[in-house]
């Protein structure tokens, strides 16, 4: 079955564009125009993938994405940002909300498509693994992105649980920071390395005692160990 892709942006040449060459690729498309239209979708109807425009009437592309990662029904639906040149702020606090990758305008159609289909892979393979590990009172629901301690739910980010789950996927295996930016960014990042201390720092706070599983390896990065 084709998957199904949203296209949110109020300039009707550019969702034009970018529906000709998905549909070349035989990916169905829902154009959208504003950021109420899409949010009134998918009460019904979960997209794939939404490609989203940053820049929107009414509410904007960061408001929908934090809506999107906010609710339990649509917060595993990927969102790839369309962005214009120079938002590198709007970059940042878009993948600290969740989205899973951006294009910077002007872009190119084929890259677009090709990073499409890069994220719904990712997706797909995420949801393949989603599985619950637990150890002791901690419990991770890799398919919720939900971790519970002492039966009481830990609020953590989009990008913390991300980066919690790489670690435990693979208990003692040290990633380095590039491993961790390009497994929870996989493009030519805005973000510097040390984006990973500090969610690490946080990330190790929230967990509480189980935050002393996270271990440093000096001048390499971090892996996650089990008593």
């Amino acid at each position: 079955m084709s998957k199904l892709i949203a296209v949110v942006d109020d300039e009707q040449d550019i969702v034009d564009l970018i529906t000709h060459h998905l549909e070349k690729e035989r990916f169905k498309v829902e154009p959208f125009y504003d950021g109420e239209s899409i949010l009134e979708y998918i009460k019904k109807t979960k997209p794939d993938l939404i490609v989203l425009d940053l820049m929107l009437p009414g509410v904007d592309g960061l408001e929908v994405i934090k809506l999107l990662k906010k609710d339990e029904q649509t917060s595993s639906i990927p969102v790839i940002m369309l962005t214009a040149k120079g938002t590198e702020t709007d970059k940042v606090v878009g993948l600290e909300l969740g989205a899973d990758d951006y294009i910077v305008k002007p872009f190119s159609p084929r890259e677009l498509v090709a990073r499409v289909k890069t994220v719904l892979r990712r997706n797909e393979a995420r949801q393949l693994a989603a599985k619950i590990i637990e150890i002791g009172d901690l419990k991770i629901d890799l398919s919720k992105y939900q971790v519970v301690i002492n039966k009481k739910k830990i609020d953590l980010t989009t990008t913390e649980f991300k980066l919690l789950s790489i670690l435990v996927s693979r208990p003692g295996w040290v990633f380095n920071r590039d491993q961790l930016l390009n497994e929870l960014w996989d493009f030519d990042k805005v973000v510097i390395d040390r984006t990973v201390d500090v969610h690490i720092r946080n990330l190790r706070k929230k967990l509480g005692k189980f935050g002393d599983y996270i271990e440093s390896m000096r001048g390499i990065g971090y892996k996650f160990e089990k008593e």
